[in-house]
């Protein structure tokens, strides 16, 4: 059955202590990124109140000059973190860059002896708007927290250890992006098939998506048909990413997404949208699991670890030379 809107799930099922209604959230979460490949979730531990001044703070921040937008611009480090300008990233196989300014927040480093933190560089806040590092952190640490969850149920779904994938997430390489998609007050001057964002798979493991402050988001149904996206205040859009794609041999489908330009009414207005994008750790295997090869399914990925896919797909994106 090809679903016309996304499902809504409630992780407090799952973390319940309630075996019955675990066991429910497990097979719905799996059923859904089955059919349509996002889910809607509450009970992931955002209040509305401190979403609200999330985006009050990113907004701040994205309202201001170009020239102190830039001098939180971090040369050399592929736009892991800190502002990415206008222009700068063009999803796979388009020649246009997407219409969107953005800012990367990573794992705040730790003195806990894991080698993994010489691999990230550091964050950068702007220091004009001292909230900003506030509310993003604390957004990261809680989309964390709820996508450790997420991949709890996800293993218990493919019959792995519940655990399965805890070790590979810890200290990983995840980024929350705050994303600015910046009016267009001449969309005659636009280059042909400029968009706010083409359409694309996410990199990472899985994607929790904070809800977006207009309609855009277009998500493809297994028949070819573009459904809108929308979710309600209280909930974070999860989606399948590539990574776990190629772990379980297309079992789970990275699910390809759009955000497409506004009525021209519209095009003079702002959107803004805060994804977390979880990543493992960069040394995990994503060989394809050996329960989703089978011969009716054979395997269709070479064998690579998450860090060199990713920098495979970083320089795709434009991002690194």
């Amino acid at each position: 059955m090809l679903l016309e809107e996304i499902p809504s799930l409630d992780l407090n099922e799952f973390n319940s202590g309630d075996p019955e209604r675990k066991a429910k959230f497990v097979q719905d979460l799996g059923n859904a990124f089955n059919t349509i490949g996002f889910v809607a979730v509450k009970g992931h531990g955002l209040s509305d109140d401190f979403t609200k001044k999330l985006y009050q703070e990113v907004e701040q921040f994205f309202q201001s000059p170009d020239e102190l937008k830039q001098a939180y611009e971090v040369p050399g480090i592929a736009g892991q973190r800190g502002y990415v300008g206008k222009g700068k990233e063009t999803a796979k196989g388009f020649k246009v860059p997407d219409l969107k300014e953005f800012y990367h927040v990573g794992q705040k480093h730790q003195d806990d002896g894991d080698s993994v933190w010489s691999e990230y560089p550091e964050n950068v806040f702007p220091k004009e708007y001292p909230d900003f590092e506030t509310y993003t952190v604390g957004a990261y640490q809680t989309l964390e927290n709820a996508g450790k969850s997420l991949l709890r149920a996800i293993a218990l779904y493919l019959a792995l250890p519940e655990d399965y994938f805890e070790d590979k997430v810890k200290n990983g390489n995840s980024i929350l992006r705050a994303i600015h998609y910046f009016p267009i007050p001449n969309p005659d001057a636009l280059p042909e098939g400029a968009v706010r964002a083409a359409a694309h798979g996410d990199i990472n493991l899985i994607t929790l998506l904070m809800g977006a402050s207009a309609e855009g988001l277009e998500v493809l149904r297994m028949d070819g048909k573009w459904i809108p996206i929308t979710a309600l205040p209280d909930q974070v859009v999860v989606n399948v990413g590539d990574m776990l794609d190629r772990l379980t041999n297309h079992h789970l489908k990275s699910t390809i997404h759009r955000v497409v330009n506004p009525p021209r009414e519209k095009m003079g207005t702002s959107r803004y949208s805060i994804p977390f994008f979880m990543h493992p750790r960069s040394e995990m295997d994503l060989t394809c699991l050996e329960s989703c090869v089978s011969v009716e399914n054979p395997k269709m990925y070479t064998d690579m670890s998450a860090g060199e896919f990713l920098t495979e797909r970083l320089i795709e994106l434009g991002l690194k030379k």
